[in-house]
């Protein structure tokens, strides 16, 4: 067997019986590059170590086996995957280096040639045999191939029962994008939709509230899609019966589209008290010529439609979004307009992108380019719009009583976030456990994007 595999066990052993004592001796440590999605692959993946006797340890500790998770959502996410890669294989060159995720099944075999120290390279699929590929190599130094990803057709399940931390959780419920926007690479790494059977998503739901989450996150490579690709499910169907699981405070949406919000789901939503007021609702431009070009499937009117239709629901909801600056023959007259729409909507938080050309798309060979000193002012003219978006926001909770799900203790104060995901600091009268509960604050200061207040009975 291979050398690394040779560690104070019995090699007369069966190969069931080796790793059944061999893995009891193991150490594994991870680092997640991108986006919550991958953060919940990593998680599962980890399960399937630990389960078998497999101690985690810090990224920085000397372990056996390490997994990359990796990005590849622009230039700059790639040539950290590769800068980390490098990095981890020389920490202990005896161990076992996995890279999976996103850039690996962006560039499969190549990235043997990019980074020889990679032992183990696995995509977007195949991650639920994480486990047996590493004890594989163990035995013969080889791994299966990448799949086309284009080519699976089931939601791969990657279970998780246990996790660190206890306040809020992530589900992933879908992978994959059908939209094919002309700037995303994402698509094609992740493969078209695939959405979780329900069934499985509320099973998985209920043994995180059981663990003591009292927050659980639904995320997805495309979330707006779920259900499209079963029968008789969708957002609308799962989302009461996650309000129904007892023990568990709330259910939040990590992203949509536009096109989510119709007259049904609005009806659904505002039955359940568990559902969270806060949505990102993906926008990236708010200029309808530019929205044409990175093949959006809506106009900025249907979005303020949407937007509208959300605050008729909840007059507080808080709304964040994305926005790309700089995408390909975007026109100073373009840019202003989304400066426009972005007051009129009136975000509480924005994240900007400047774009990023990706090998692949239709945006990667469009004439126009914008040049990076452009893009860089013009996104640094949305950031002070934001934050002033920000501040105007938060400025209307001020002598409002809201309720924050309680993260931790700072002193005399606790921490945690409110229904719209807005960051409170509550300072305590007397000392008392809250962590992990839900507590009323009088807020009554704003401050550097979060709030301030006192508990109240």
């Amino acid at each position: 067997m291979f050398e690394a595999c040779q560690k104070n066990v019995d090699l007369t052993l069966d190969t069931k019986k080796f790793f059944e004592q061999y893995n009891r001796n193991r150490r594994i440590a991870t680092f997640t590059l991108g986006c919550k999605v991958n953060q919940y692959d990593t998680e599962a993946v980890v399960e399937q170590f630990t389960n078998v006797g497999y101690e985690v340890v810090n990224f920085n500790e000397n372990a056996d086996v390490y997994i990359v998770n990796t990005c590849t959502v622009t230039h700059l996410s790639d040539r950290k995957c590769r800068q980390m890669l490098r990095k981890t294989k020389r920490m202990n060159e005896n161990s076992i280096l996995v890279a999976m995720g996103c850039y690996v099944q962006s560039v499969q075999q190549k990235i043997k040639e990019e980074v020889p120290e990679v032992d183990i390279i696995i995509g977007t699929n195949g991650r639920s045999e994480t486990l047996n590929m590493v004890n594989n190599y163990c035995i013969n130094k080889t791994f299966d191939p990448i799949e086309d990803i284009m080519n699976i057709e089931l939601f791969e399940e990657l279970k998780i029962s246990q996790i660190d931390g206890h306040t809020r959780a992530y589900l992933k419920i879908q992978e994959g994008c059908n939209n094919y926007c002309t700037y995303c690479i994402i698509p094609y790494v992740r493969g078209n939709i695939r959405s979780r059977q329900e069934q499985n998503v509320i099973e998985e739901a209920i043994r995180l509230t059981n663990i003591g989450f009292k927050e659980i996150i639904l995320t997805g490579i495309h979330v707006a899609s779920y259900g499209k690709d079963l029968n008789q499910t969708s957002l609308e169907t799962l989302l009461p019966k996650l309000n129904d699981i007892e023990n568990l405070e709330r259910v939040r949406l990590s992203s949509i589209e536009p096109v989510v919000i119709t007259e049904q789901f609005l009806n659904t939503i505002n039955q359940l008290p568990k559902m969270c007021k806060h949505f990102h609702l993906s926008l990236q431009s708010g200029c309808d010529t530019v929205l044409e070009r990175m093949n959006r499937k809506y106009t900025t009117d249907e979005y303020f439609a949407s937007v509208q239709a959300l605050k008729n629901v909840w007059e507080d909801v808080a709304l964040t979004t994305d926005i790309i600056v700089g995408f390909p023959n975007e026109t100073e007259e373009e840019f202003e307009e989304t400066m426009k729409f972005v007051e009129k909507v009136g975000f509480y938080q924005i994240h900007i992108f400047p774009f990023s050309p990706r090998e692949g798309t239709k945006a990667s060979t469009m004439s126009g380019q914008v040049e990076p000193q452009i893009k860089e002012e013009r996104a640094k003219r949305l950031k002070q719009l934001s934050q002033k978006l920000t501040e105007q926001f938060l400025q209307k909770q001020i002598d409002k009583t809201v309720t924050i799900l309680v993260e931790k203790h700072e002193n005399n104060r606790i921490i945690g976030h409110t229904s719209n995901y807005i960051k409170v600091k509550a300072t305590l009268n007397t000392y008392v456990s809250y962590e992990n509960q839900l507590v009323n604050v009088k807020i009554i200061t704003q401050e550097n994007g979060f709030l301030n207040g006192m508990v109240v009975n």
